[in-house]
């Protein structure tokens, strides 16, 4: 190679054993069980996507398909696909699956009245019929800088976006982020009955950029996929037989009213193509290199860089414990 020449640099960088990688998780899992938490089984709640289905082939795995409660909790904005996948993974699996409805629970605590109320102050007709999420325009159409609006849906199917300001974006937010706080608390109710240990379903560019809710999905007594790219996930969902119906479902967050991709609303790229920018950035790959894999410019690389380096201040808030006001003696 001259000095001139760029480096090969390719989704190959992320190829695992996928039996190998099961049997460590496996193990680690039960390890975690016995030694540090002293637990009998998992809790797991089952959404129809990728990561917690592993996370099922995961955890029947290391304790045996009788010791894994798995808990489908639809809400009113659901998409009933999420509820028919979650149930076939647990028949996959020879899980015990049981339905929380948690959209009366979210009702009463005021999660869709609040954030109704917020998106009425940009879009004042909004109301029953309507539906609504919020999307992105991502670091690469904004010059690194990250652009909230919201697009609402009339009865009449009439589609309109609006920029959000920031009372609104922050008020809706937090409104809807009661969905992931009210599933934990379902999942920690069963674990506590049942003296399991409650199961966390992210993947690396997940735990890394920060796309959980503070005690909401974020919290769980393991985490047995954050060290693993999402791209990886897939090859271990593969391998332990997960519903093909499931390992080719988009990935969605299944929050808003309206469907939502995990591009429109956080991540600059497709998974498969941030995995690779992740990777190379802690791995110190090449902008060059990283330009050929996945078909950006090296600026536009540099651009997606800079997104993951901003997220990654926001994680950190994410993954503090409570501050003390001075260490314990």
């Amino acid at each position: 190679m001259n000095q001139h020449s760029v480096p090969v640099f390719s989704p190959d960088a992320l190829a695992i054993d996928p039996e190998a990688e099961i049997e460590r998780i496996v193990a680690a899992l039960r390890a975690q069980l016995r030694g540090t938490l002293r637990k009998r089984g998992l809790v797991l709640g089952l959404s129809g996507g990728i990561d917690s289905s592993v996370c099922a082939g995961l955890a029947a795995r290391a304790v045996g398909p009788d010791r894994v409660h798995c808990l489908l909790m639809p809400e009113d904005d659901s998409d009933p696909e999420s509820l028919r996948l979650g149930r076939l993974v647990a028949e996959r699996f020879a899980l015990t699956a049981e339905v929380e409805n948690i959209g009366p629970a979210l009702a009463a605590m005021g999660c869709y009245d609040r954030r109704d109320g917020f998106i009425r102050q940009v879009v004042p007709a909004y109301g029953p019929g309507w539906s609504s999420k919020i999307v992105f325009a991502n670091a690469l159409t904004t010059a690194g800088y990250n652009m909230s609006s919201l697009v609402v849906r009339d009865p009449e199917g009439r589609v309109e976006k609006h920029r959000l300001p920031a009372e609104a974006y922050l008020g809706i937010v937090a409104a809807t982020n009661m969905k992931q706080r009210t599933r934990k608390q379902f999942e920690y109710y069963h674990a506590d009955r049942l003296n399991y240990a409650v199961i966390g379903t992210p993947n690396r560019l997940e735990y890394d950029q920060g796309f959980f809710v503070k005690n909401g999905d974020g919290a769980a007594d393991v985490k047995p996929i954050a060290h693993l790219y999402k791209s990886q996930v897939y090859r271990l969902a593969e391998h332990l037989g997960v519903p093909p119906e499931v390992c080719s479902r988009p990935p969605t967050t299944d929050t808003y009213s309206m469907a939502q991709t995990q591009e429109e609303f956080y991540f600059a790229l497709p998974y498969d193509k941030m995995d690779l920018c992740l990777y190379a950035l802690d791995n110190n790959v090449p902008a060059a290199a990283v330009a050929g894999a996945v078909a950006l410019s090296e600026d536009e690389v540099a651009m997606v860089w800079k997104d993951i380096a901003a997220k990654r201040k926001v994680a950190r808030y994410l993954h503090l414990g409570p501050q003390l006001a001075a260490p314990l003696a």
